[in-house]
């Protein structure tokens, strides 16, 4: 591993560990203010839960994120570093956003802000003029919540205490719930399912999200949702390629195995059996995996912390090439026939498989043909599921059946099983054993109002000096958008 361990050399040395979103933005911020900075990644290339494979029939899968939301977050981030996002890749707008598969019918989200009020006043009388009240509360909190709130390193509720945040206190709707805040606004299932929908990324039930995260849906459906040409990873490969014009050194199949320490500080980190030695480590692993490899009193939370968290989902993931267009399907697609309540009892009370499962769609194919051979198509089939389920190949084709029946019912299509070229399954244990995720989750900690701003894992170690911690398990919380953000808050700590 070539690494000057010169200790005359007065640059301050940086080691970040893992290179996913929040690993590869904590490593730009903080080369940018002059450090030397190297990223260590187990896998053989950057991205973590956002690397993509491609196979040998033609088909380029993206692993984990695929819904581009908050595109002005992704903007500001290349902006603070003198580029755009289109000088990486191309953004394309979809039409419709999404489609929404319920038990008797479908509804198309449209890409226009004034096409959705339409569809709303068709379903239920007057929901236009509600919508509108929605979402000009729910600007206002995206505007206060990403300037005011978001960026913060949540030490003490001190750092919330500006005018404008203080001002428009009652405005952010903190100790209201999601789902009673919807209802407020609607009384549709079908529409308070469209606007329920976004906060299902945030990890838990929308009776147990803070009504705060209406932002969510002004971040989608008022600044749109939007797809990479080249699939999600282009975002990866940008934020690498201005990691390494900042002179960022990458170190793949460069697993961490110990942190060592002295009495309140870090000496070396152990790295494929060499021991290295850093002025400040920022860690974008998963945060229960970095305090194991700490002594037990350097720790900042114990076993029962972590036991008591509520935790995001896990999820099912299936990995499909298809020979042969699949016709009626958009981009986006959630099968939304059962309850979402059911579904979201299983996972969080009885913790068990659900017995009436939702599952979500991705046909990147549709929009982007650099994706899959020209005449098939390239389906990101996501199932979410409760963290240390049991896990193994018959219950995974279990679900991939009914997964594929009730494709194929809302497409039209027949025998898709039998037209599969290729098809990779990913889920619980392969979370555990590929990013040491607690419990196997899939999205980190739960927003919820007690895991929220200085509710979170600290972002800062309190018994080691120069350990930090960065990432979905860590503020401002899960999702591609917050972890970029982390990265930030984080860099400004060192």
């Amino acid at each position: 591993m070539q690494i000057n361990q010169n200790t005359s050399i007065q640059k301050k040395r940086i080691a970040v560990l893992g290179a996913g979103f929040s690993g590869i933005s904590a490593a730009c911020y903080t080369a940018k203010k002059g450090y030397e900075v190297h990223v260590f990644e187990k896998h053989s290339s950057a991205g973590g839960r956002a690397r993509q494979f491609r196979t040998e029939n033609g088909f380029a899968f993206d692993m984990g994120p695929s819904w581009y939301w908050m595109p002005d977050v992704f903007e500001q981030f290349f902006n603070d570093f003198g580029y755009q996002a289109k000088d990486f890749y191309e953004l394309k707008s979809l039409h419709p956003q999404f489609e929404i598969i319920f038990k008797d019918e479908k509804v198309q989200v449209p890409e226009k802000y004034e096409d959705l009020r339409n569809l709303f006043e068709q379903i239920e009388p007057g929901a236009a003029q509600q919508l509108d009240k929605f979402m000009d509360a729910a600007k206002i909190k995206y505007e206060i919540g990403m300037k005011e709130f978001i960026y913060k390193p949540c030490h003490s509720w001190t750092e919330f205490a500006s005018m404008r945040i203080l001002k428009n206190a009652g405005k952010l709707d903190l100790l209201s719930n999601f789902d009673a805040y919807v209802n407020k606004f609607f009384k549709d299932a079908r529409l308070k399912m469209i606007m329920e929908f976004p906060v299902i990324f945030l990890g838990a039930a929308p009776s147990n999200i803070p009504a705060l995260y209406s932002l969510m849906n002004y971040g989608g459906y008022a600044l749109g949702t939007w797809y990479p040409i080249g699939g999600f990873y282009e975002v990866i490969r940008a934020m690498k390629t201005v990691a390494q014009e900042l002179d960022v050194k990458f170190h793949f199949n460069a697993e961490v195995q110990r942190i060592k320490t002295d009495s309140n500080s870090i000496q070396s980190i152990l790295v494929n059996g060499e021991e290295l030695e850093f002025d400040e480590i920022i860690s974008s692993i998963d945060y229960s995996h970095t305090e194991k490899l700490l002594p037990e009193e350097k720790r900042n939370y114990d076993d029962k912390y972590w036991k008591n968290r509520t935790f995001a989902p896990s999820c099912l993931i299936f990995y499909l090439g298809i020979k042969g267009k699949v016709q009626n399907l958009n981009h986006h697609t959630l099968f939304f026939e059962h309850e979402l309540a059911t579904h979201i009892d299983d996972i969080y009370t009885h913790q068990q498989w659900p017995e009436k499962p939702l599952f979500y769609v991705c046909c990147p194919s549709k929009t982007d043909p650099t994706v899959a051979p020209l005449e098939d198509e390239n389906l990101f089939v996501l199932m979410p599921v409760a963290n240390d389920l049991e896990d193994n190949d018959a219950i995974r084709e279990k679900y991939l059946e009914e997964m594929l029946a009730r494709i194929e019912k809302h497409t039209g299509e027949s025998n898709l099983r039998d037209r599969l070229v290729y098809k990779r399954s990913y889920c619980v244990n392969d979370f555990k054993k590929d990013y040491n995720a607690y419990g196997g989750n899939a999205y980190g900690l739960a927003n919820t109002l007690k895991q929220t701003a200085i509710f979170k894992p600290a972002i800062c170690n309190k018994k080691i000096k120069n350990l930090h911690y960065t990432g979905q398990l860590t503020v401002p919380g899960p999702g591609v958008p917050p972890s970029i953000i982390s990265g930030k808050i984080v860099a400004n700590e060192i």
